[in-house]
């Protein structure tokens, strides 16, 4: 018996010492935090939450179509893990550029979560055409203002295709009667939605049966919206220091044809790569511009950019 109760004293003193050493490997330590990467990976159900909105715009959860919809792109968009964390990533990148131009033109902030279901926030370009973070197609994007040629396309430029994006929703908020039938109309079309209420009698985005993409268009926005604004809540643990950062620039203004933009580069000490990745709007490595049209030129703040390890 004395031999037994020293053996669980034994093993009482080990368990005590287990728990400590698990408590330590909680700490918020980069050690600690890989470890979890290897060793903490759980799949779980998901709750759709009793309340959502976009734009202000309540969900109908209480429709089960509407709940099952959504139910649906809340597991697709947490659970397909890599693509949920660029999009952490990139978001702490772009949203500073995207939020105070939608701000400007009292457009929801929820619409910067159209841009990032629309291209992932990057210079995507569609099979249809589309091109840049809010993918415009070539004719909208002259129609509202924007030069688009083989040698300067502003479809990429970001604050600028932002502008269109604004001004593109205000005119479809207008003319369908809610934000989230303008978010709709961005995908099929003003006129295609408008047709679509008045062929089936309804007046919500939530009433109209409509193909694949645009039937899940708006809830793959909130499922968005929702996961970027709780990551904790959806499995996403990741640092401050994890995610991309926005880098600062000076805009240059140019009025003249740039005929190597190389050398252009050069004389900001940056290299051509650089000035690309700041201005993917610049299509050539030269600058036509016989129309001495003013152009602004994105240029990093000096360190940013180190080539020496």
């Amino acid at each position: 018996m004395k031999s037994i109760k020293t053996i669980m004293s034994l093993f009482g003193l080990f368990a005590l010492c287990a728990m400590f050493v698990f408590a330590l490997q909680d700490a918020p330590t980069d050690e600690n935090f890989e470890k979890k990467i290897i060793n903490d990976y759980n799949v779980y159900a998901l709750q759709v939450p009793d309340y959502l909105n976009f734009s202000g715009e309540q969900l109908p959860l209480n429709n089960p179509d509407i709940l099952e919809r959504m139910d649906r792109e809340l597991h697709v968009n947490t659970y397909w893990q890599s693509n949920g964390f660029l999009m952490f990533k990139r978001a702490r990148k772009y949203f500073p550029i995207i939020e105070p131009i939608l701000a400007k033109h009292g457009v929801p902030d929820d619409f910067k979560y159209l841009a990032v279901i629309e291209s992932g926030l990057t210079n995507a370009k569609s099979p249809a055409g589309a091109s840049g973070v809010w993918q415009i197609m070539k004719g909208t994007g002259r129609e509202y203002g924007l030069e688009v040629n083989n040698n300067v396309d502003e479809r990429y430029n970001i604050e600028l295709a932002t502008e269109v994006a604004c001004e593109y929703l205000k005119k479809s908020k207008e003319k369908l009667g809610s934000w989230t039938l303008a978010a709709a109309g961005y995908n099929a079309g003003m006129a295609g939605i408008s047709r679509r209420l008045e062929e089936q009698n309804v007046s919500s985005y939530y009433d109209l049966l409509l193909g694949e993409e645009t039937g899940r268009y708006v809830f793959r926005i909130v499922a968005l919206k929702e996961i970027l604004s709780h990551p904790d809540k959806y499995g996403f643990n990741f640092r401050d220091k994890d995610l991309y950062s926005y880098i600062p620039t000076y805009k240059v203004e140019v009025d003249t044809i740039v005929s190597d933009f190389t050398k252009f580069a050069e004389g900001f000490n940056i290299n051509y790569k650089i000035l690309k990745l700041h201005n993917p709007w610049l299509r050539e490595p030269h600058l036509n511009n016989k129309s001495r049209k003013k152009y602004l030129i994105d240029i990093p703040h000096e360190g940013y950019y180190q080539t020496n390890p």
